[in-house]
Formats: structure tokens, sequence, C-alpha cells
């Protein structure tokens, strides 16, 4: 099923994101953690996108198996970061091969190294230029793109990467995600600006349920999302007693997906980091919500 066609129905969804295993040893474990969180119907899993394409293969393999094994739909990510064209064209012959309908187009994140390359000679710099790829492939897929509702790190104002994601809506995006956040009060301004920029696809608000502390840093040096008083009180008095820290967590990602709801939001989307007890901890908290059995 394509996602545009499921984004536009009139109810409340949850949807999760899971990772693929880095090596062939670890997709037994890795790839079980995430078929059990799609075990959960969601209404559909995305499977996301090694660093430099390193696991391309097992993005593809992944998103089958769940579509396999628990009818769910899912979304297989792919990067240009650094790729030829070439290497673009077989990802996208190996994804209409697999029969994966739905794509998270995305530029991918810099390493060290690539920072300090010169990037004039890439093929592909912004993920624009991958959706336009996508578009004139002449697969019929079903493209997401994402957002940034705090501005994204390596653009000079939220007024330049509102117009950024105008272009790339332009090019092809049927729906847009969120990077993580923790104030949704950040979101709902984000949404309100980029509708008066014209930009009208469903936006799913994108939320990690942070369940220790450990997850910390690593969240805010990927996003750099803003931190609220109320979070950092809620790490600072559970952060070192791990059960409570993850109790905790899952309240608070609860709390946000309830009044994202109760303010006319119908798809969230959950990054589950491949804990089903997690995503199905969440799920329960709001299953009457949702309409599903108690």
């Amino acid at each position: 099923m394509k996602l545009s066609e499921l984004l536009c129905r009139d109810r409340y969804t949850l949807s999760f994101e899971v990772f693929p295993p880095k090596t062939d040893a670890a997709f037994a474990s890795v790839g079980e953690a995430a078929v059990a969180c799609a075990r959960l119907s969601p209404a559909f899993v995305s499977v996301t996108y090694g660093a430099g394409g390193g696991r391309s293969r097992f993005t593809l393999e992944l998103a089958q198996r769940i579509h396999r094994e628990t009818g769910v739909p899912t979304l297989a990510h792919l990067t240009c970061v650094s790729s030829t064209r070439e290497t673009v064209e077989a990802q996208i012959a190996a994804m209409r091969e697999a029969g994966i309908e739905n794509v998270m187009a995305l530029r991918g994140d810099l390493t060290p190294e690539m920072e300090e390359q010169d990037r004039s000679g890439w093929h592909y710099r912004h993920a624009v230029e991958l959706v336009r790829e996508l578009r004139e492939s002449g697969a019929d897929f079903c493209i997401g793109g994402a957002c940034y509702p705090e501005v994204h790190p390596e653009s000079a104002s939220q007024k330049e990467d509102i117009l950024r994601l105008r272009e790339k809506v332009d090019a092809g995006c049927d729906f847009l995600t969120t990077q993580m956040f923790f104030d949704n009060n950040l979101f709902y301004s984000f949404l309100y600006k980029i509708r008066e920029a014209g930009i009208t696809v469903p936006v799913l608000p994108g939320i990690m349920p942070i369940t220790s502390a450990t997850q910390i840093d690593r969240a805010i040096h990927l996003s750099g999302s803003f931190m609220p008083q109320r979070f950092r009180t809620l790490v600072d008095r559970f952060g070192n007693t791990p059960e409570a820290m993850k109790q905790a967590g899952i309240a608070y990602a609860t709390d946000q997906i309830i009044d994202l709801f109760a303010n006319g939001i119908r798809n969230v989307h959950i990054y589950t980091m491949n804990k089903p007890e997690v995503a199905g901890a969440i799920q329960r908290n709001v299953s009457a919500i949702l309409g599903l059995p108690l």
C-alpha cells in the first residue's frame, strides 16, 4: 500500500521506524527485534539506511521481511550523500525489483571525512536532487522527505530552510516526516509556517522516546533538539535509575503523542530504536484513541 493513500484516511495512527543490522551476523537478532515492532501492527514501518549506503542491502531485505511476515506496509529509506548517479540508479532498480512502493528520500548524514571534501563534483548534494531522480526514474513510488521543526543545522535561517523544503516538495515529495522534537509547540509553530509557505502535503511528527540517560547526548548530537526544562527535570530525577527512566521516558513520549492527537494531528511516527517493548507500551497507552482493543 502506498502511504499517500494511508495518510489521507480520517483516523489516528502510529507508525514505527526501525534500523537494519550492520553485518550479516547481526541480521537475525536485529531483524527479529525490528519484526517484533512490526508485529504490533503499526500503520507502517520505515527501515533506515546505513551511513554512506553501507547497509542498503539490509534495508531492502528487512523491509521485504517485515511486509512478508506481518503484512504491514513498509517505507524503505534511500540516501544519496556522495553517491554516484550509477549507484543511485542501481539502488532504485533494486527497490523496484524488491516491490518497494514507498521510499524515504534523504541526503544522509555527512561523515567528518565528507565534511572536509570538495563537494562541487558530487552529483547529489541535497535531497531534492534524489527526489527528482526518483520521480524521473519511471518508478511509481510514494516519496517521503525529512523536515526540521527547529531548522536544519546547515541552514542560515528557518525562512531559508522552509524555502528549500518547498523545493523538495515541489520536486515530488508526497509527505514529510520531522526530525525528533521534545516540545510540541515548536512543531505547531513550524507547521503553521510551512502551511503559510504553501506546503500542503501531510507532515508526520517524529517522536523519540528517551528511555535511558545515555540516549540524550546522542539525540542532541543528531538533531540539535531543544530540551524543555520539564524534560531535563525528568532526566535529572530518574536518569540514574534505568527502569524508572524507561517508564518516565515512555510516559513523556505518550504525553507528547496525546497532545498531538488532541490538536488535530492524525499520524505520529515513533523512532523505536528497535525496542518493541517501548513501542508496545506507548501503543497500549493510546490504544483507545487508536481504536485498538485494550
